[in-house]
């Protein structure tokens, strides 16, 4: 989102543009209801809304570890023996994710409790924790503080780093959505680009100045939260990828089949193909 918050293309987009802040989750209502035209949504939610359209170039996903989704369990219970889990109730996708490793794990009955994110509350009520964004991120930064204050010995298990383990397919965890009866009267239109092509590229754009702009970002978001501007900087680069290039596609595509498989999901098919010239193009 960086041009749409800073200097020079701040101003000129919000001319085109009106931004709501909010979760993922609802950004997928909200474009369901009509009541949005554009929205970073989940991928989870497409499946349950197939009639959003996945506009190319741009995703929030990890080929690797990504740290801000994590499971956490007691060092003295294995994996298949686990009877329930503690779920951060923001992210329904992660969940999605995670039942279908806990299907590859040998466990499919998990049982799951959707609980507030916080570590030490969601271990007393469950055998392990599924803590997503910020609160993951402090929980590997307060790792040895809480072993140190508890004497219990937990293992932080990196959910997309086991995804790639288990699968060999990144995780791939959101991607701009557009409703699907936006008519183009309600999309900025820019040039000789049709609406959805112009507003595709304008993310792209915003995507690839935020990315030159990853030290800025670091020393912003250090100020916001009890994270170092090294790890915020970390982050940004090593953990999180952002290009829907065709690796993440067929991420997408086998996330889906295999969570229609074990009955998480219905069955849907992935609508985008070819990104690669989208990003060339932009």
């Amino acid at each position: 989102m960086w041009d749409f918050e800073h200097p020079p293309l701040q101003d000129e987009l919000a001319t085109r543009y009106t931004i709501s802040w909010m979760l993922p989750s609802e950004c997928a209502e909200r474009l369901v209801s009509g009541a949005a035209d554009i929205g970073l949504v989940p991928i989870a939610a497409l499946a349950s809304s197939p009639r959003l359209r996945i506009l190319p170039g741009c995703t929030i996903a990890s080929k690797g570890k990504v740290r801000s989704l994590l499971l956490v369990r007691r060092a003295n219970q294995q994996l298949r023996q686990l009877r329930s889990v503690a779920a951060d109730t923001a992210s329904l996708t992660t969940i999605a994710y995670a039942r279908i490793l806990f299907h590859k794990w040998s466990n499919p009955g998990v049982g799951f409790v959707p609980m507030a994110a916080d570590l030490d509350g969601m271990l007393e009520r469950a055998d392990a924790a599924i803590v997503i964004g910020d609160p993951a991120l402090l929980a590997l930064e307060e790792r040895e503080n809480r072993r140190e204050r508890t004497g219990e010995e937990l293992v932080y298990h990196d959910l997309a780093e086991e995804w790639r383990k288990l699968t060999g397919l990144p995780f791939v965890s959101a991607v701009w959505g557009l409703r699907a009866s936006a008519s183009p009267g309600d999309l900025p239109l820019v040039g000789r680009r049709d609406a959805a092509e112009s507003v595709a590229a304008d993310l792209i754009c915003s995507r690839d100045h935020g990315l030159a702009h990853i030290d800025d970002l670091a020393m912003e978001w250090a100020k916001r939260i009890p994270l170092t501007e090294q790890t915020v900087r970390s982050y940004l680069t090593e953990n999180i990828h952002y290009v829907l290039d065709e690796e993440c596609i067929e991420g997408m595509r086998g996330f889906f089949r295999m969570a229609a498989d074990v009955g998480v999901l219905p069955e849907y098919e992935v609508p985008i193909r070819g990104v690669s010239a989208v990003n060339e193009a932009s």
